[in-house]
């Protein structure tokens, strides 16, 4: 689900990324930081709608791709198109880990596990922070 460079297509400086993002958004999304589990908003959340990226408001996933995983953080089988998100190798914290970021703007929206539910068995456990919703008309 990566393309081929991996590189966002939108390029902001540190201090507009800092303008544009509340403080615990830019933590999350340009720093790669990770809210508590069960604090974010969406982690309970199955109304009906679309999730966009904090950042720049690309459409990530819908909510029929929504599942209550139990960890604590919304959880979805699969993006809205297999080009939304990028992956990328993480090690940090001793883990071996695939980092999912917004394709559009290179924001850090969380990792993706492979213990998931069909059809994908796929799991994207994404931060609250990193998404606003956009509610079904």
């Amino acid at each position: 689900m990566s393309n081929p460079t991996n590189a966002p297509k939108i390029s902001k400086s540190d201090a507009e990324w800092r303008e544009q993002l509340t403080p615990e958004q830019y933590r999350i999304l340009r720093e790669h930081g990770t809210e508590r589990a069960f604090t974010g908003p969406y982690w309970n959340s199955f109304d009906k709608g679309l999730y966009r990226c904090a950042a720049c408001d690309e459409a990530l996933f819908v909510s029929d791709t929504k599942f209550d995983a139990g960890c604590g953080w919304p959880s979805y089988f699969e993006p809205v198109k297999p080009d939304a998100v990028t992956e990328h190798r993480d090690t940090a914290f001793g883990m071996v880990r695939t980092e999912i970021r917004c394709a559009n703007c290179g924001g850090h929206l969380g990792h993706v596990f492979p213990d998931g539910p069909k059809p994908t068995g796929l799991r994207y456990c994404i931060n609250g922070h990193s998404m606003v919703f956009e509610p079904l008309k």
